[in-house]
């Protein structure tokens, strides 16, 4: 991805008062790219939630209840707005609402897998 696009993103979230870090810069080490680095990544954090554009994480065998992953299946020069749009969602507002799901944001909703519950939900904006 461009490297002006992801900074602009990274100065948006900023803008916005939403503390990260991004994995492979301020965590991680240096190429963590794939689901076999990132995931035990999580494991070692104070419940993470984890933003990616990878749609490979969109898996609901993915789920544990010590962090939330989001998909975000939007634009990459959108990422940061659908961000602070999710966190303020009332489904998704706080850590504890999040940790244990495995969500797809879009233009419409969300829509996501939790533990210990049967089959995906979603909801809109």
């Amino acid at each position: 991805m461009d490297e002006n696009l992801v900074q602009s993103q990274r100065d948006r979230l900023g803008d916005f008062k939403i503390r990260f870090r991004q994995i492979s810069f301020e965590i991680g080490w240096r190429g963590m790219k794939d689901r076999n680095d990132v995931i035990p990544l999580l494991h070692t954090l104070r419940r993470p939630t984890f933003f990616t554009r990878d749609e490979d994480y969109y898996q609901a065998d993915l789920r544990h209840a010590g962090y939330c992953l989001v998909y975000l299946d939007v634009p990459a020069d959108k990422a940061a707005g659908y961000i602070r749009r999710f966190l303020r969602h009332p489904a998704f507002r706080t850590q504890s609402h999040r940790l244990g799901k495995v969500v797809r944001v879009h233009h419409s909703g969300v829509s996501y897998w939790q533990v210990n519950l049967k089959g995906a939900r979603a909801l809109g904006w």
